[in-house]
């Protein structure tokens, strides 16, 4: 694969929002549970940043994409409201101790090696009764052609998620297969697995 940040930057460089600008369907069934500050990763060009900022939270916004976190600026500037961005690379990013409400990942598909860095570092970074929410494609989304990455490593197992996710409490970690339609890159019956975990 390209680099990272050359591919995110070219596909955001296309007109209009790649994956709509609307929140994540899982996302906006568990906002009311959530207290900020919040931390979105992966958060490309701020959908779902914004969509928490028009609830009322403190929102940082971080991606790898410049190019993705200045359209996410352009969406809170059209919706009225303020999202702090922050170009950053999850593999050397500092979470910070005791400092957000709520971390929320959202088909933020990170190797294996960066991923399981992130989880670890989770508990330590959230505030007590902090929540975390993950929504991303399992491996049997290989099986579609409704978005994701091709490259299985890439994609989250339930099982593996669960042992990440040290020193939180799981409430849900639910594989299923649901419509996702969000913008033109996610669009069709896709195989996903949704997390809602707690810090006690």
């Amino acid at each position: 694969m390209a680099d990272p940040r050359e591919f995110w930057n070219e596909r955001y460089a296309q007109p209009g929002y790649m994956y709509g600008t609307e929140p994540n369907d899982f996302l906006k069934s568990v906002a009311p549970r959530l207290k900020g500050p919040v931390l979105c990763i992966g958060d490309g060009e701020g959908r779902n940043g914004v969509f928490l900022a028009q609830q009322g939270l403190a929102v940082t916004s971080i991606d790898l994409s410049p190019v993705g976190l200045e359209k996410a600026q352009a969406l809170a500037q059209q919706r009225g409201v303020s999202v702090t961005t922050q170009v950053a690379d999850l593999e050397t990013y500092d979470l910070g101790t005791a400092k957000w409400g709520a971390i929320v990942a959202i088909f933020c598909h990170l190797p294996p090696w960066v991923r399981t860095k992130v989880h670890a570092n989770l508990a330590s970074a959230l505030l007590p009764s902090g929540h975390f929410v993950l929504e991303a494609y399992t491996p049997r989304q290989l099986a579609f052609d409704t978005g994701g990455p091709k490259n299985a490593e890439l994609l989250y197992e339930p099982a593996a998620l669960r042992t990440e996710l040290t020193g939180l409490t799981v409430e849900r970690c639910e594989e299923l297969e649901r419509e996702v339609l969000e913008g033109q890159w996610h669009r069709g019956r896709a195989a996903v697995v949704q997390v809602l975990a707690t810090k006690p």
